[in-house]
């Protein structure tokens, strides 16, 4: 294990990005917001996917230099066909799209389609706090998680996140996976060498498993008895992810891992309103103040979105965490695009 500095990894990650043919501007986005998502203690979707992301792209899954079109489709409504390039460039101009609609006419709704990985969804709904809006995303994503009462995956971790502005601080912002952990999160544990935490996948023969190895589809939200919850919340983020962006579903989702070759064609779907069109406007962000205050009388409670907060205070301190075979991965690509290793 080695600590590397959150300003060190955005350098080599924006580095890497363009010497695979991404324009700077995207690459700068892309680069920074997977460092962002190491920073706040999400490695499952953070500066360790990079890898991944430069294999799609060298192989040409991934378009390094797509030009997203945007299409008004009403007053508060748009579609963004991604053109089969990043995710994270799709998505962010989506909520951009959302938050101009919003100032202008109270909401902003916009889907997404023909697009991949898209990191994050709090990196999409923070930056509608940021504008004073509340900021709404999900994505679907290819089959990792079985249906409550089966035995084989389906669906996606299908992941939601809602933020809410504060008067002061950061926004409280939800980011939840609707299975009971992201993928990534088993794939981290494979590459890492530790064990599962009990109820979270399942083996080939849809059993339960703690072994990484083994696991090959996650639990829904809510574990073997309630899983019904996370499934349920799964199936309408597939219908509105996909299905109304025209992508498919569930198990028709090209693989992110298996199928490199072939584009993920998969949707995402983001929102922003604006609160000063209802009742609460003048008061929700003191409220919400208030709210987390009140909290805080009832013990050592959190609100959504303060463990990220803390672990972005350590890790733009200390520095970031990144695993032996983690740093071997990225120091291989290093060699191959002719870039410093992060160090």
């Amino acid at each position: 294990m080695e600590i590397v500095a959150a300003s060190t990894l955005g350098r080599w990650a924006v580095e890497c990005l363009q010497r695979v043919g991404v324009p700077p501007p995207e690459a700068a986005l892309v680069g920074e917001s997977l460092v962002q998502t190491s920073v706040w203690g999400i490695d499952s979707h953070g500066v360790l996917r990079l890898t991944h992301y430069l294999r799609r792209l060298t192989i040409g899954s991934i378009k390094a230099a797509a030009a997203p079109v945007v299409m008004r489709t009403g007053p508060v409504t748009a579609q963004v066909h991604g053109e089969d390039g990043l995710g994270i460039v799709h998505a962010m101009l989506a909520m951009e799209v959302a938050i101009e609609m919003a100032r202008e006419n109270g909401a902003g709704i916009v889907g997404v389609g023909h697009s991949s990985h898209c990191g994050a969804m709090q990196l999409y709904t923070r930056a509608a706090a940021r504008a004073h809006l509340v900021g709404i995303a999900m994505t679907h994503s290819s089959s990792v998680v079985i249906p409550h009462g089966g035995r084989r995956k389906y669906f996606g971790t299908n992941p939601i996140s809602i933020a809410v502005p504060r008067a002061t601080g950061e926004p409280v912002c939800i980011d939840m996976a609707t299975a009971q952990v992201a993928w990534n999160k088993v794939l981290n544990a494979r590459i890492e060498g530790h064990a599962l935490e009990p109820g979270l996948a399942v083996d080939e023969n849809g059993d339960p498993t703690t072994d990484a190895n083994l696991a090959r589809a996650n639990i829904p939200l809510g574990g073997p008895t309630y899983g019904y919850k996370g499934y349920g919340l799964a199936f309408v983020i597939d219908l509105l992810c996909g299905v109304m962006n025209g992508m498919t579903y569930g198990r028709h989702i090209n693989g992110m891992y298996e199928e490199l070759d072939k584009p993920r064609k998969i949707g995402h779907f983001v929102m922003a309103i604006d609160p000063g069109r209802f009742a609460g406007a003048e008061t929700l962000e003191t409220t919400v103040d208030e709210l987390v205050a009140d909290l805080r009388t009832q013990g050592d409670i959190l609100y959504p979105g303060e463990p990220e907060e803390r672990a972005q205070r350590e890790r733009l301190a200390t520095g970031i965490p990144i695993d032996d075979a983690a740093l071997r991965d990225m120091r291989e690509w290093s060699t191959r695009l002719g870039v410093a290793p992060p160090a």
